[in-house]
């Protein structure tokens, strides 16, 4: 599981809401979230986005630091 479902699915997990009304208020698939839930499959990032402004995380993008790439 990727770091971003890693830290949703621990969000999901501390809810105090079930997943399924995680699912219906995200506008995910019930289906998708529970795959995600057990490490089965990946999530493309507009649900990954949904998911996380329902749970009221917020993802960002920061650079590791210097690179040489591309020099």
């Amino acid at each position: 599981m990727g770091q971003l479902t890693t830290v949703i699915a621990a969000a999901v997990k501390a809810s105090d809401q079930s997943p399924y009304a995680i699912a219906k208020g995200s506008g995910v698939a019930r289906s998708q979230l529970s795959r995600m839930m057990r490490g089965h499959s990946g999530m493309n990032s507009d649900s990954i986005e949904r998911l996380a402004d329902y749970l009221g995380l917020r993802i960002t993008i920061e650079p590791k630091g210097k690179t040489t790439k591309g020099r």
